[in-house]
């Protein structure tokens, strides 16, 4: 299996399927994780948009979606609102969830990726019971099109994600491992956690963050190479422990998207993480 390097579609800001395939382009890639958050609704056409990426050479490597009512002002507010955990958003995410399946199988994607949302270790079992059943409900979706699923990393600590990926018991589930998001949560460090859930990793992000220096409020995310991952050590766990997955760069921050995108496929390939 070779591996593909390529970038987060919501990173570059598109307006529509022609502006992505310009901008993936100018990042010099060749790959795109794709949402399909705007596939779904209809703002974008399906077949508009795959024909606008065949046409400049760009493969979709996997999806993304998102859940309804995901508030990320402060970390307070996406721990009640993030994910699969709120009851009002729970019946409309499930169909979303179904049609993007759909969508995914339409597309020829393997792998989606999602936020779950703050998975409690301790003291809420009813809470994490509630949310592992949604995530099995999601899993399902996906798998009854013969695609994967990969929960994000970072809003919870490794040790409790293995728990969790046990509870749910799906061949189908699995981890994007984001370095950055375990810093800007404050969930451990990355390196370790990496190791920890290794044998779990379907896909992972190329991002970057420094730590809050105060509890409970974000890290702050930065170009890749000037934060708190060890890119060197970061890839040398990756290759000896995980093998060949996809690496999606990706940039929700500052306005500088495709240069400091292009840094960033710099680096994985100067420390040999890139692919076909």
């Amino acid at each position: 299996m070779s591996v593909r390097l390529g970038v987060c579609s919501w990173s570059l800001r598109p307006q529509g399927p022609r502006e992505l395939a310009e901008n993936v382009r100018s990042c010099g890639l060749r790959w795109v994780q794709l949402a399909l958050d705007p596939l779904r609704s209809g703002d974008w056409s399906l077949d508009k948009t795959a024909r606008s990426l065949n046409k400049s050479g760009i493969g979709i490597a996997s999806g993304m979606i998102s859940m309804r009512g995901e508030d990320y002002t402060s970390l307070a507010s996406i721990r009640e609102t993030g994910g699969v955990r709120p009851d009002e958003h729970w019946e409309e995410n499930a169909r979303a969830a179904v049609d993007s399946a759909k969508l995914a199988k339409e597309l020829g994607l393997k792998l989606v990726s999602f936020h779950a949302g703050f998975l409690p270790h301790s003291g809420q079992e009813l809470v994490r019971r509630l949310m592992v059943e949604r995530i099995r409900t999601i899993a399902d979706a996906f798998a009854a099109q013969d695609v994967r699923v990969a929960l994000e990393t970072g809003q919870e600590e490794a040790e409790t994600l293995l728990r969790v990926l046990q509870e749910i018991d799906r061949p189908n589930v699995g981890v994007n491992f984001d370095p950055a998001n375990m810093i800007l949560y404050g969930m451990g460090d990355p390196h370790e956690a990496l190791e920890q859930l290794a044998p779990h990793v379907m896909q992972v992000h190329v991002k970057d963050a420094l730590p809050s220096e105060k509890p409970d409020e974000w890290g702050t995310e930065v170009p890749v190479g000037k934060g708190a991952v060890d890119w060197a050590r970061f890839f040398e766990v990756l290759n000896e422990n995980v093998g060949p997955v996809d690496r999606m760069i990706e940039r929700e921050a500052g306005d500088e998207r495709v240069a400091d995108i292009l840094r960033a496929a710099k680096l994985v390939e100067k420390l040999g993480g890139n692919g076909s």
